[in-house]
């Protein structure tokens, strides 16, 4: 017998196989001679309340070997396809795009500005040691994408846009570990996802595809309302390709990409996005607050059996919604600007979580109201808000990479700092006026939002923890156009705008699926 059953356990039990088999023969009224074989289906914390308690999804069988679902994926050698497609960006949703031409015979041919996944490691060691900004290669530019250094969240409400769980299973065919397919807020961590990356690099590769890294898109030649052909630059040297099908995954901070459509009076639209700071406390902080532990000793007896807490805070405001955005448990502040004249912060964690700190983005959630002051600049209206407060936090900072920041109770309360706790935001921090920074009507959402979650979590507003700005890379503030069914360009029948670059996807998951789905549409293109 075959079947999957439910269970709510203390967090012991959870990690205990035998006591979980203990309960699943007391659940199905099993006799004691029967052998029993489990397998965790899915796995959540519910720490609403001071009992804690892990809810489990088990698959069980009785008396007989557990039949499991196996996971391979069929790819096509497309060396000699006739059929191709040119994809702009190898961050997840042109990388699941690729993968995805290969299921269905399509030769892609990825064309990336940044580095591979290894060589990128030693932009980010010059920007977080020398500040040296590398704008083609960086936290967000390059193989992998954004996500790549900047955590591998793979929690997704996207279940609509595409098979979540299909996504899950490539990654783990490619690396991730298993557990991502358990989960309820999967995760791989920035130091495994270059590996998952690099294997799926060997897939494309291996089954015909071709991959150009440093090969920047430079301009396109379009007529009769197709792309006709794409200039690449690489080395001083310029390429141009005639293509049959392009998807466009640049990715959300490839301003001159969006620049290049204005410039070519390419249909482009404002679209809201939001803006704030990284908040990072001492992660005992909020262990404490979220396992309801009174004592350090009790916080040490729950922590050997559950993980880095995180948290997830939304409060209107003003007219403003005002949340916490890429939480990271056990986590890093990480520099993530594109250009030398910004400052700019994201947030990543190890596959453990183990860092002494915990850090989320605090933003505020704008509307297209806010962008009344660049109108001028019409659909680059909110790149442009976006790109002065970027600047105005890299001139407040020092000019380097160093970030303005303020202890969040003197920001609440409104004083400027006159010492700040330690950060992990590795090129260093500067006691600011944030309000300065951000300006009073952003800063004002925040102060209240922040006060409303201290209410929520104890011990949240404190000077142990301390604001570091700008988180402004939420999302992209430009939306590429497409048609919902066909998802191509309205100007541009063979562009099939994707991802987050283009306003259609919101992490890892949403972009992957995101991908998949243009491959789909140019099919029937």
């Amino acid at each position: 017998m075959q079947t999957t059953i439910q269970l709510q356990t203390s967090p012991a039990t959870a990690l205990n196989e035998q006591l979980l088999k203990e309960e699943a023969k007391q659940q199905l009224s099993l006799k004691e001679s029967d052998e029993v074989f489990i397998s965790i289906k899915r796995r959540s914390i519910d720490a609403r309340r001071r009992t804690i308690k892990i809810n489990l999804t088990i698959n069980v069988a009785v008396n007989e070997s557990l039949q499991e679902y196996s996971f391979v994926p069929e790819y096509k050698n497309v060396s000699d396809s006739k059929k191709t497609c040119h994809i702009i960006g190898a961050g997840p949703a042109g990388l699941f795009a690729a993968l995805r031409c290969l299921e269905l015979g399509i030769k892609p041919i990825i064309i990336e500005r940044g580095k591979d996944v290894k060589a990128r490691r030693r932009d980010l060691a010059a920007i977080n040691k020398e500040h040296i900004v590398n704008p083609e290669s960086n936290y967000c530019f390059g193989e992998g994408g954004a996500g790549t250094y900047s955590d591998g969240k793979l929690y997704t409400r996207s279940s609509k846009r595409g098979d979540v769980e299909k996504i899950l299973n490539v990654l783990v065919h490619h690396g991730a570990s298993a557990e991502i397919l358990v989960d309820a807020h999967p995760h791989i961590g920035t130091n495994k996802l270059p590996q998952v990356i690099e294997a799926i690099r060997s897939t494309i590769l291996n089954f015909g595809g071709e991959i150009y890294f440093n090969t920047k898109l430079i301009d396109f030649t379009f007529g009769n309302e197709k792309i006709k052909t794409i200039i690449t630059l690489n080395a001083n040297t310029t390429t141009e390709q005639q293509i049959q099908n392009l998807i466009l995954a640049t990715g959300h901070s490839a301003r001159d990409i969006y620049e290049l459509f204005d410039s070519k009076k390419i249909a482009l639209e404002a679209k809201p996005f939001a803006l704030g700071v990284r908040v990072e406390h001492p992660q005992h902080i909020i262990d404490m607050a979220q396992y309801h532990c009174g004592t350090f000793e009790e916080l040490t007896e729950t922590r050997n059996y559950l993980p880095a807490a995180s948290y997830s805070l939304v409060q209107q405001v003003n007219g403003y919604g005002v949340y916490s955005f890429c939480m990271c448990p056990g986590g890093i502040i990480a520099p993530c600007a594109t250009d030398k004249n910004q400052v700019v912060t994201n947030g990543w964690s190890p596959s453990k979580r183990n860092n002494p700190y915990a850090n989320s983005g605090i933003v505020v959630g704008l509307t297209l109201r806010d962008f009344e002051p660049y109108k001028k600049y019409g659909a680059l209206s909110g790149l442009k808000l976006q790109q002065e407060l970027e600047e105005k936090a890299f001139q407040y900072g020092g000019s380097t990479q160093v970030a303005p920041a303020q202890a969040l109770h003197d920001f609440v309360n409104g004083r400027v700092s006159s010492k700040l706790p330690v950060c992990s935001y590795q090129p260093g921090v500067v006691s600011v006026n944030m309000k300065d920074v951000l300006g009073k009507q952003f800063s004002n959402a925040l102060q209240l939002g922040f006060k409303q979650f201290g209410n929520k979590i104890k011990n949240y507003i404190t000077n142990e923890a301390l604001i570091v700005g700008v988180e402004s890379r939420t999302s992209t503030p430009v939306r590429v156009p497409r048609d919902k069914e066909t998802l191509r360009h309205p100007q541009l029948k063979n562009l099939f705008p994707c991802g987050e670059g283009a306003g259609y996807a919101g992490g890892i998951m949403s972009a992957a699926m995101d991908g998949e789905k243009c491959v789909l549409a140019l099919l029937l293109n």
